[in-house]
């Protein structure tokens, strides 16, 4: 498969969104240009035919044009406002109206906290894409970056596995493991999306079985 690279240095308009989106997006370590061109990657492979890869890749780099703080109130709206983005850059870079509806409601749709199922290919790939990038070694980086980036401990000092107390991610990143990621591949549109999600969710079990050997406190899943 071409590499993501080369599809974006292929386009002029892909670069200039490339150009926008490095302008706009307030980056941390898990929401940086190395997700965007992953997520492209994947919403391509799990696209397929039914998707315009020049769609594809523009719905990928928007998607999280607006990055809003998880902790915010406005966490909600943050697909939201990216989708906005779209629609007024979209049109100056040659795109149609109706690409420009496809990709923004892509967009739009794409977030789990928005809790949106998408109605497009498009949009159902963009969704599945992003998701991958919560599950396996990289998810797991990501989670444990967001964690400490708003004061959270790895876990629970006494309580790993939350046997005799309730989940709270705000406060332990393992946690999250629990109250969500391992959760997302149910979640999967797309046949090779779920195969994916399923193998990566595998190594997170993994990864957390090794945890609680080191912990000494074997691997409970709440």
């Amino acid at each position: 498969m071409t590499s993501i690279h080369d599809v974006i240095d292929a386009d002029p308009a892909l670069r200039a969104i490339l150009a926008e989106v490095r302008a706009r997006m307030a980056t941390d370590a898990a929401h940086d240009e190395g997700h965007l061109l992953r997520v492209a990657h994947w919403t391509l492979r799990l696209g397929g035919p039914e998707v315009d890869p020049r769609l594809a890749v523009a719905a990928a780099l928007l998607h999280d044009v607006v990055n809003v703080p998880k902790t915010s109130p406005e966490r909600a709206r943050a697909s939201e406002l990216s989708a906005a983005v779209a629609r007024e850059l979209l049109p100056t870079l040659g795109y149609s109206a109706a690409e420009t509806t496809l990709v923004a409601d892509a967009v739009r749709d794409h977030s789990f906290t928005r809790g949106a199922v998408p109605a497009s290919p498009l949009g159902r790939a963009l969704q599945d894409a992003d998701r991958l990038e919560a599950l396996g070694v990289i998810g797991t980086f990501r989670c444990i970056a967001t964690g400490v980036r708003f004061g959270a401990q790895f876990s629970h000092p006494d309580d790993p596995w939350a046997g005799s107390r309730p989940l709270d991610d705000a406060r332990y990143s393992i946690d999250h493991f629990f109250t969500k990621l391992l959760r997302l591949p149910d979640t999967f549109h797309t046949e090779a999306g779920r195969a994916e999600a399923r193998r990566r969710a595998a190594v997170m079990r993994t990864l957390l079985a090794a945890y609680g050997e080191e912990l000494g406190v074997p691997l409970i899943i709440p």
